[in-house]
């Protein structure tokens, strides 16, 4: 029998945040269809849109039906495919089905797939189990990991962004089809060039401070708490540290009254948040919910120390001792100590920060997402009679 012929990529992506917030997930799918269509892939995404966006998306979006998140009313809950969705994907004749989100509308994706007998791919960027708890819905979790396994083994190919979040998904059953595909940074866009001592005074810095910034959604599951705790301690012992804050979320209010010291900035891109990084010190990111930490990297694109919890993603990110410090669970006085190291000793701000930048230029974005185009090509590739 002759070889057959590798079917057109025409792609099908769905996704529970894409252009209605701005957060890793909806910051690396935005990019990805960028590269994909640059590479003459033709892609169609299907997600929960609102009347406001906050990206201006890339690629063709097809509107999901979706309601506010209860008590997070900035994401969506999709509902699945409505009529005019359902059209759309059939008039797409998508050849691969690629879920980022195993909601309702990826199980409708699933279930599509199945039907027409669909390659399925799936990729992890959320860990959902580890978020449980800040909703005080732990007792769900058995629940959540079987729902998880059935739905990944259904797909031939799962992208997961670190080796420790392999590790994770191996003990709870996960194991079919794991590929790694870690996220990348724009090393051009942050860099350590980008600092500037004169911006730091426009805010009120003195030249003596040791800038601690955190950048990211201003939610407490992202380790707020252990941040304020710790910044409080090392203020109290009188050490010369003031915070910069990038971020937007329903824990702003908390943290200004925790560390009223603070500067906020509120959400940033592009020049003014690889400034802002670049401008800092010393990094710190205490959240133990990231599968990757893109924030993580990109300070470290912009040459700084990354203090961490030693939880999956930054685990995989910061070489400890040598770009940053991996801290073990929510340990104030560890954090605190880490940090006193840093803050009186700019010489080791400066090797571990020139070592992180060397780390992070190996996570360049194209050579990132090439390996996605070229996981698409073997789930195509056709088996020779």
């Amino acid at each position: 029998m002759a070889e057959q012929s590798t079917p057109e990529k025409r792609i099908a992506l769905f996704t529970g945040a894409y252009n209605h917030v701005v957060d890793g997930v909806s910051l690396t799918l935005n990019r990805l269809v960028s590269y994909l269509e640059s590479q003459g892939v033709a892609v169609m995404v299907f997600a929960p849109t609102v009347k406001e966006p906050a990206i201006e998306h890339a690629g063709t979006l097809q509107s999901a039906a979706s309601i506010p998140m209860t008590g997070r009313p900035e994401y969506r809950v999709s509902l699945g495919l409505g009529p005019d969705a359902l059209e759309a994907l059939d008039r797409f004749k998508p050849t691969i089905v690629h879920i980022a989100t195993p909601d309702l509308l990826g199980l409708q994706a699933l279930l599509y797939a199945r039907a027409w007998r669909l390659p399925v791919v799936a990729s992890y960027h959320t860990h959902f189990s580890s978020y449980l708890t800040y909703y005080n819905l732990g007792w769900a979790e058995g629940a959540m990991w079987a729902y998880l396994r059935w739905f990944y083994r259904q797909c031939e190919q799962v992208y997961v962004p670190t080796r420790s979040m392999v590790a994770v998904l191996n003990e709870h059953g996960i194991e079919k089809g794991l590929e790694i595909w870690p996220r990348g940074v724009d090393i051009t866009l942050f860099n350590p060039l980008k600092r500037s001592m004169a911006w730091r005074r426009e805010l009120g810095f003195a030249d003596s401070e040791v800038i601690i910034s955190f950048v990211s959604r201003l939610v407490l599951e992202k380790g707020l708490d252990v941040f304020a705790d710790v910044v409080q301690a090392l203020q109290q012992a009188g050490e010369p540290i003031r915070c910069l804050i990038v971020g937007e979320g329903p824990a702003e209010e908390f943290l200004r009254e925790t560390i009223p010291t603070a500067v906020f900035l509120g959400h940033q891109h592009g020049e003014d948040l690889s400034r802002a990084y670049a401008s800092s010190d010393i990094f710190l990111f205490p959240s133990q919910t990231e599968t990757f930490g893109n924030v993580t990297l990109e300070a470290m694109a912009s040459g700084l120390p990354t203090v961490c919890a030693n939880a999956t993603g930054s685990a995989s990110l910061v070489r400890h001792e040598q770009t940053g410090y991996l801290v073990p669970g929510e340990n104030t006085a560890a954090f605190k100590e880490q940090l006193l190291g840093l803050v009186h000793d700019a010489a080791k701000r400066q090797r571990m920060g020139a070592a992180a930048r060397e780390e992070a230029e190996t996570y360049s974005w194209p050579l990132i997402l090439s390996r996605i185009n070229a996981y698409y090509d073997l789930v195509l590739e056709p088996l020779n009679a």
